[in-house]
């Protein structure tokens, strides 16, 4: 698996435009983005799902972390 984006400590929106930068860079595959707050882990998700992309995240304290597909 590739590089982690760490978003940790960034309010929104720029979480999601790193996550989206990425997803347009790579266009396929599987992204992985490190965020500490729960409303960027939900706008990263709907902006996956608007683009068709999977995702899943897994939650250790504070911290999620959000696996995408495509």
């Amino acid at each position: 698996m590739g590089e982690i984006k760490d978003a940790r400590g960034l309010l929104c929106p720029e979480p999601v435009l790193i996550t989206k930068r990425e997803m347009d860079r790579t266009g396929s595959g599987t992204l992985q983005v490190l965020v500490d707050n729960a409303a960027a882990r939900e706008n990263i998700i709907r902006l996956a799902k608007s683009q068709k992309w999977s995702v899943s995240f897994e939650q250790d304290g504070e911290e999620f972390l959000l696996t995408l597909n495509k």
